[in-house]
């Protein structure tokens, strides 16, 4: 599954972070590191982009990049899984 794919409340946990040169670069400076715990925090009202939560900050991304990231789900609305 990736993050695109989340649903508000969810949490998840990053297997393995994807793209290019650049893009993956910048992903992986932002924090978005395998074995991190992100929850979909909110969502433009068109779906993109998406605001996560992690490491004890807030995130926007856009839904092309989360299709780059590869989550497991740990939680769905707060009830563990």
């Amino acid at each position: 599954m990736t993050l695109d794919q989340l649903k508000i409340g969810v949490t998840a946990r990053i297997t393995a972070v994807g793209g290019c040169g650049a893009l993956r670069r910048r992903l992986l400076d932002m924090g978005l590191t395998p074995n991190t715990k992100v929850m979909i925090r909110k969502m433009a009202p068109l779906g993109d982009p998406i605001e996560l939560y992690l490491r004890g900050y807030e995130l926007t991304i856009r839904k092309l990049d989360a299709k780059n990231i590869q989550v497991e789900l740990l939680s769905e609305g707060g009830k563990a899984k």
